[in-house]
């Protein structure tokens, strides 16, 4: 039997400026007919359908999220979450409520800001204060640092004595001793003694994660990373597992490349990481779950001095050996210009992790070492994008590399402010989050999230996008407001532009014949100041013509 659905009273956003009153007819959910909302109903096809009232909202192709860690964000849904935090004080709180209230062995979760902490640098004396007894293992709010207390470092063996690892290290204190800290691969260290995740707890992450996505409009998604990280087992086997279930979403992932620094005088052997890969990738296939792309992390972060810059910190420190004065690339140039063209030629997309200017480079470098005609099979893309030298940006369109854009991070907020900006200095401030430049410079965009590091709604993003401001702080000032984008095109590339880069097979357009995988909003955010887009809320995802999350009513 045919299932139809008559969407009417629509504004509809069909790639340029939005339409009002609108109607789309899906029917077996294929967008059969869009046009002027009367006209629609009246079609002999919309008689049986099931109708459903826009109300005026913005009927636009539903969000794809580039770049998101869905089976994390659903894992620590479950755990103590501090995401929203106000304070220093008030983390430390709920640490101290939660700590009391919990029954197990570990107190696990994270989400703390580095900005509520001097120097970024929470201690373990402060985290004893709040939980005694049971050991601590707390991930930062970017998932690139922890924060474990004293019982935690006794359980891990780690003390004054043990070195920092080639890929990270600890604060601490003037003796010696671990302060509390750590920065990117010394939280591997804990790894042996954190209780594991497990894969029904993957499983389970990945239904909430999903269910949170649809809530915001998103039907299709990459998960950043498939491997062993930060306390996580590979959670291909979740995804496989629950597409025999039945998930209900495009869904692909990107195969982890274990960092070279656990062995920095080895170069890394292209050939073996790309043979893995692809027995990885046929093993998923053969379960209808995409695993086609390689995440490469190039560095770290800006405010724990591992991002990797083509010149000094401002102030930074010498804590490694002399290294992480520029910060710490993760792969040298050599290796990655040896892997990723041996990765394309195999039909393999790279997905990088990119903050510094140094780390841009070298993925863009990499990438240039690959012969056209693999260039040209492919969707290379760099993520996040903080610092990129100008002289680089032209190349973006030059080798078809997609900016990756997370840009809800666009804004002077307080850890920019009193970590980042600091240690940047002058000049390479002014090349943070360069979309405008990008968007100009020919480069195609999408738009990803980096949830659970940072909301998963898109429209939050897309108002700093725009603004380049913090939603709901109309009155702040904007980060180089001249790397703004205009809402019809952050629009776009959040739902055709990330839709393509995923290669979902027939969605993120709305025109007729196109999945009709679409979402609503509660209103129509091009009608309004521009300083309101934060306000704009997905009230009715589909997916394939059927209501996967309705909040109408709420």
């Amino acid at each position: 039997m045919t299932e139809r659905i008559l969407i009417t009273n629509a504004t509809a956003f069909l790639g340029g400026a939005p339409v009002s009153g609108r109607g789309v007819l899906i029917s077996d959910g294929v967008i059969a007919a869009i046009g002027e909302s009367t006209a629609i109903a009246a079609l002999p096809e919309a008689a049986d359908a099931t109708g459903i009232d826009a109300a005026g909202g913005l009927l636009h192709a539903s969000f794809a999220d580039a770049h998101v860690h869905t089976v994390f964000g659903g894992v620590e849904l479950g755990r103590l979450e501090l995401s929203d935090s106000a304070s220093g004080e008030e983390t430390l709180t709920r640490i101290a409520e939660y700590a009391a209230a919990h029954d197990g062995d570990w107190v696990l979760g994270g989400g703390w800001s580095m900005a509520h902490f001097p120097g970024g640098a929470p201690t373990r004396e402060a985290l004893d204060a709040a939980c005694p007894d049971l050991p601590v293992f707390l991930i930062n709010a970017d998932h690139h640092g922890a924060w474990a207390n004293s019982r935690a470092f006794e359980i891990a063996g780690i003390d004054a004595n043990t070195p920092d690892p080639a890929d990270g290290r600890f604060e601490r204190h003037a003796d010696g001793t671990p302060s509390g800290t750590m920065h990117e691969g010394a939280q591997e260290l804990f790894s042996h003694v954190l209780p594991p995740t497990t894969i029904d707890e993957c499983r389970a992450g990945l239904l909430r994660g999903q269910a949170v996505l649809h809530g915001y409009g998103v039907t299709a998604w990459q998960e950043a990373i498939l491997g062993e990280y930060a306390g996580y087992p590979d959670v291909t086997a979740a995804y496989t597992a629950e597409m025999a279930a039945g998930i209900d979403a495009d869904v692909s992932g990107a195969l982890w490349v274990t960092r070279s620094l656990s062995d920095p005088d080895s170069p890394i052997d292209a050939d073996a990481v790309v043979a893995d890969f692809e027995r990885r990738r046929a093993a998923a296939a053969a379960h209808g779950f995409r695993a086609d792309t390689a995440k490469i992390m190039v560095d770290g972060v800006a405010e724990n001095l591992t991002a990797a810059m083509n010149e000094p910190y401002v102030g930074g420190c010498d804590c490694a050996g002399g290294t992480v004065d520029r910060g710490l690339a993760y792969f040298s140039a050599e290796d990655l210009q040896a892997l990723v063209p041996k990765l394309n030629a195999r039909g393999f997309h790279a997905h990088f992790h990119a903050i510094g200017d140094r780390a841009a480079r070298y993925a863009l470098d990499a990438v240039a070492a690959v012969p056209e005609r693999d260039r040209a099979g492919v969707r290379n893309h760099i993520a996040h994008l903080q610092v990129v030298d100008p002289v680089d940006i032209p190349r973006f369109a030059e080798l078809g590399v997609t900016a990756n854009c997370q840009a809800l991070w666009a804004v002077l907020e307080e850890q920019m402010v009193e970590l980042t900006l600091p240690i940047l200095g002058e000049e390479r401030a002014g090349w943070q989050y360069p979309f405008g430049s990008l968007l100009r410079s020919g480069a195609e965009l999408a738009f990803g999230s980096d949830w659970s590091v940072s909301t998963p709604d898109p429209w939050q993003a897309l108002h700093v996008a725009v603004n380049r401001r913090a939603p709901g702080e109309a009155d702040s000032e904007p980060l180089l407001p001249a790397e703004a984008l205009p809402l019809a095109v952050a629009l776009d590339g959040y739902t055709r532009g990330s839709h393509e880069l995923l290669g979902t097979p027939g969605a993120g357009r709305f025109e007729v014949g196109a999945f009709a995988d679409l979402a609503l909003a509660d209103r129509d955010p091009f009608a309004a100041p521009e300083s309101e887009i934060w306000r704009t809320r997905n009230v009715l995802t589909l997916r394939r013509g059927r209501v996967v999350a309705d909040r109408r009513d709420s």
